[in-house]
């Protein structure tokens, strides 16, 4: 069974979410205070953690920023903010996926769901040939066995979702990539011309790149079309 942990100070829309995932086959853990939500997030170890953004002591964006150190399962917003701002700013901390208040449970559960078999599919068993599962581009190496980005040896702190997009496009490198391939590829999507996910990731992933100076490998835009990793 599938835990939630459902981090959300509105009691009463707390329990009936609570309820309603319950039926649904979730086990289903509630916590009202965002100072008390990381020491019950680390007891429960739960497969998705459902985060409101303003909440008491501690707001979501705090929680979602801390979580992602080493948190490698979902984190899903579910605000009532409509600001396009904290749409972005929640996905650049980390976040899979960002709700906006009022949603139909039908709708929360598609997206739930969603996002799980999402994570399911990043579970790589230890293939024979581990070559095939490391990219290697002078001093950057990404590996899809630990899920892990190397330069000079160093690990390059990275969301799980950064790391499917950059081994994504990575394992492209030359080819232009759509957003629409990869929304389909990432999350099972189509580009609705409107969702900024992946742009939000390939700014966050340019960010963390340029960090090194002697990094040749570059994140390009090609404009009408998507993008394309150049190794040099």
């Amino acid at each position: 069974m599938k835990r939630i942990v459902l981090v959300e100070d509105d009691e009463k829309l707390a329990q009936l979410t609570s309820q309603y995932l319950v039926k649904n086959g979730f086990e289903v853990v509630v916590e009202y205070d965002g100072a008390n939500a990381l020491a019950v997030i680390s007891e429960q170890q739960p497969d998705i953690v459902i985060l409101d953004l303003m909440l008491p002591n501690v707001d979501g964006f705090s929680l979602c920023r801390t979580l992602r150190a080493d948190f490698h399962g979902g984190i899903l917003f579910l605000t009532a903010s409509q600001d396009d701002i904290d749409h972005v700013a929640g996905l650049e901390l980390g976040a899979d996926d960002f709700i906006t208040k009022p949603v139909h449970p039908r709708v929360l559960l598609a997206r739930i769901r969603l996002l799980l078999r999402k994570l399911d599919a990043q579970v790589i068993q230890q293939p024979e040939n581990t070559e095939k599962n490391i990219l290697q581009f002078g001093a950057l190496q990404i590996n899809a066995v630990h899920r892990q980005v190397n330069f000079d040896q160093a690990p390059l702190a990275i969301t799980s979702a950064e790391f499917d997009l950059l081994w994504l496009l990575a394992s492209h490198a030359e080819q232009i990539l759509s957003r629409d391939q990869l929304l389909k590829a990432l999350r099972g999507v189509e580009y609705d011309g409107a969702d900024r996910s992946v742009d939000v990731k390939i700014a966050s992933l340019r960010k963390k790149l340029s960090e090194y100076p002697n990094q040749v490998c570059r994140i390009i835009t090609v404009r009408n079309k998507g993008y394309l990793f150049a190794p040099e």
